[in-house]
């Protein structure tokens, strides 16, 4: 059945994108971003920029050519004369705003207004409240702050912001998704899960109104529980809700609570996700971009100064491990290691000239992150710089995990010299992931906003580039196209991309949402 209008999404907590970058990419194009929200600064700016790429994108010929100028470092805005207006309504859509804040609150509703968005019209809600306050590690800093009480800590509950659009504005679907932490965080005897569940499956009470003919079911997307509000949260396992994101194709085991809402008036009925034949791996996500070496934080940064380094480091540690006889083989690696590290290596750029690119065959992770030949350059492709100390400890990890197919451990595996770090509590057992390598082979561990702060969890498998990975290996691992361009310093870039759902992900959510739809209005048109 043919669709004769798009279907509007708003989305809220938008972060740079990733929700919307899926639902925009969905089989058909049906979906039509009307309004997204963020607070952030250089978050927006990715949002607005990567907005304006889909308006100049659906006008088609040559029109996302000051799009690629401004990418490939030849103009120093995205837009010219001929594309001004497109610029100009990308700033209408994607919109830096704090939700909460009552004036904030009056522009979101006003243009939700404006498209004549509500209960009559088949529209989506999507989005993520900010997780800080659900997380496990921002849990574990709270209990460290003196007189913090979870009562008072207004970023649980940010989701009532999401929940004021649900009941003031009725979406036919909404989607909402935040940290797996959710599930067994507390606010004083309640958990807060539960709390969710109910208040958006019954929007109206949730907010103290009378209570309508509709609320929400609310369906899983990796097994077929639905809650409604006529059950209680105590009696279905929680977990349920839990998507495991390299089930369905993504390079990264990302764990993420996913709550798919549709109104009880509309007859859709969601089925789950259907999982891919294979998982996706770090070396098919991130194999394919240019080798770099990282730079050197304290001494001279220089090719001939990072080889010295990086081979005396391997030197010594290929010495001393030949006489611990468990550790022969990794002796041996080290020493092949040593004989094929470069001399010369760059340490990559915001935009990195592309030479020749390898793509060892199309599946379904390549064709999504793109290959325009408008783009000259790897977008956020640039190394941080270590501490030598540290370029031992990554030559060391990437060869152990080539070696044995893990990451190594805590101080019982990083027992060669040098390889302890300056940590009190190393020896406690509470940081043996200290030093974690991504391996090639497997997905990667969840890319987390604390990747902006520390590489030691995200060492390259490739311990002939010694270092952690940069911004565009992290946005590849969650799934964005290699044209999507993140705003802002380095740190900001890490902080967007390790917050975002990743977009191909939310394409495959979106695809189900359409299909079920289109399977309603063949429905509804058979009974005419």
């Amino acid at each position: 059945m043919p669709l004769s209008h798009h279907i509007p999404v708003v989305d809220l907590f938008a972060g740079p994108g990733g929700l919307g970058e899926g639902f925009s990419s969905a089989e058909g194009d049906p979906f039509r971003i009307v309004v997204s929200a963020e607070m952030d600064a250089s978050a927006h700016a990715t949002l607005r920029l990567r907005a304006y790429y889909r308006l100049l994108k659906r006008r088609g010929g040559d029109s996302l050519r000051p799009y690629y100028k401004y990418c490939n470092g030849l103009s120093e805005t995205p837009y010219d004369l001929s594309t001004r207006a497109e610029w100009e309504e990308a700033g209408r859509e994607a919109l830096q705003l704090t939700l909460g804040q009552k004036e904030d609150d009056k522009i979101l509703d006003s243009v939700i207004k404006r498209n004549h968005i509500g209960p009559d019209k088949f529209w989506v809600l999507i989005g993520g409240p900010p997780c800080q306050a659900y997380s496990l590690v921002g849990r574990s800093r709270n209990q460290g702050k003196k007189d913090y009480r979870p009562e008072d800590d207004h970023r649980h509950f940010l989701y009532r912001e999401y929940l004021r659009i649900i009941q003031q504005f009725r979406p036919s679907i909404f989607v909402m998704e935040n940290v797996k932490g959710i599930l067994s965080s507390s606010v004083g005897d309640q958990r807060i899960f539960h709390t969710i569940l109910k208040d958006l499956s019954d929007p109206d009470t949730a907010c103290g109104r009378t209570r309508s003919k509709t609320g929400y079911r609310i369906h899983s997307l990796s097994c077929p529980t639905v809650f409604d509000r006529s059950m209680k949260p105590e009696n279905i396992d929680v977990r349920d809700f839990i998507v495991r994101a390299e089930e369905y194709g993504i390079p990264q085991a990302r764990h993420r609570v996913i709550l798919v809402g549709v109104r009880e008036d509309i007859e859709i009925h969601l089925e789950p996700l259907k999982p891919s034949n294979a998982y996706a791996t770090v070396e098919q996500a991130i194999g394919p971009l240019p080798k770099l070496r990282s730079k050197i934080s304290k001494g001279e940064d220089s090719s001939e100064n990072w080889h010295k380094q990086v081979s005396g480091h391997l030197r010594e540690l290929a010495t001393e491990a030949q006489t611990i006889p468990d550790l022969k083989h990794l002796a041996s690696a080290i020493k092949s290691q040593l004989k094929l590290l470069p001399e010369e290596q760059g340490t990559g750029e915001l935009r990195l000239p592309k030479e020749t690119e390898h793509v060892s065959g199309r599946n379904e992770l390549t064709s999504w992150y793109g290959n325009t030949k408008a783009l000259r350059v790897w977008l956020n492709h640039e190394a941080r710089g270590h501490m030598t100390d540290d370029l031992r400890r990554y030559g060391y990890a990437a060869t152990y995990a080539q070696v044995y197919g893990r990451s190594p451990k805590g101080h019982g595996e990083f027992i060669l010299k040098g390889l302890k770090p300056n940590h009190e509590n190393w020896e406690s057992g509470k940081f043996s992931d200290r030093f974690r390598v991504q391996t090639a082979h497997t997905p990667a561990t969840t890319v987390t906003s604390h990747i902006s702060k520390d590489g030691h969890y995200f060492i390259h498998y490739d311990p002939l580039q010694c270092r952690s990975l940069t911004v565009r290996e992290a946005a590849r691992l969650q799934t964005f196209p290699d044209d999507y361009f993140f705003q802002g310093n380095r740190t900001q870039q890490f902080h967007q991309v390790g917050n975002a759902v990743p977009p191909l992900l939310a394409k495959k959510i979106a695809d189900l949402i359409f299909q079920k739809y289109l399977t309603k209005k063949s429905r509804e048109a058979s009974k005419i």
